[in-house]
């Protein structure tokens, strides 16, 4: 494998019930690149972060992660590994400050163990605040995460995951529910975090994708239907029919 290629997908299938939800997909993300996947509901899509992350089981195919071959590892071990997923849903403690749920997402504060014996040091406290700069949460540090708008709620869980440093970051429709100027500033987040690691997001807004991808990736009935930059997406016959026509 190439050394620019974090993620390789080769021939990647997962049947349930004889229903091919992923037919022999082939995909191939780089390192610092941010890819987008887009396409109708029904193509496939969420699946294909499910068998990234473990969720899901494959049929067949290989999925390799700088050299980890995934589809062997359980969930906690694809983590462990460097890969974090973020689902359509906020999944915040609300009831706990925006600083105490950056604080469990620590590495060393998960877990029962980890929470017994963990500490918040000086090198802690610097990440939580590089962190919460970067989701544009410092001035709510010390507020109840139930408080804060959808937005932030968003912003909050990306800063749970960025605070465990992952190499591979999957964001499933980000901006939903967003206002326009929360969606603005989801792209510059977005942007940010990609240098230094790998990020694949599903998104259905074209406009926000035109704002982020390097590269988008169209997927239709479980295959690859195109691949490329924007333009080159947008003015495919095929995507226009299957997808940006409705």
């Amino acid at each position: 494998m190439s050394e620019k290629i974090a993620l390789s997908i080769e021939d990647l299938t997962v049947s349930f019930d004889g229903f091919k939800a992923v037919d022999k997909l082939s995909l191939y993300v780089e390192k610092n690149e941010l890819r987008v996947i887009i396409g109708p509901n029904g193509a496939g899509k969420t699946t294909v972060l499910d068998l990234i992350c473990g969720k899901t089981r494959a049929t067949s195919g290989t999925i390799n992660f700088n050299g980890a071959e995934l589809t062997r590892y359980p969930e906690h071990k694809i983590v462990q590994l460097g890969v974090g997923r973020k689902f359509q849903t906020p999944s915040i403690y609300e009831n706990l400050t925006v600083l105490e749920n950056l604080e469990i997402s620590y590495p060393e504060g998960r877990g029962v163990f980890g929470s017994l014996t963990f500490k918040r040091t000086e090198q802690v406290t610097q990440r939580i605040l590089e962190v919460a700069e970067t989701i544009f949460l410092t001035e709510f540090l010390n507020t109840q995460s139930g408080l804060l708008s959808h937005g932030q709620k968003q912003w909050l869980e990306i800063g749970m995951l960025l605070i465990q440093d992952p190499e591979l970051l999957m964001l499933d429709e980000p901006v939903a529910g967003m206002s326009v100027s929360e969606r603005e500033k989801t792209a510059d987040l977005l942007n940010k975090i990609c240098q230094g690691r790998s990020v694949i997001v599903i998104e259905h807004d074209m406009e926000f994708v035109k704002r982020i991808a390097h590269k988008v990736t169209v997927l239709h009935q479980g295959k690859l239907l195109a691949e490329g930059n924007m333009e080159s997406v947008q003015n495919n016959p095929k995507v226009i029919e299957v997808y940006l026509g409705h």
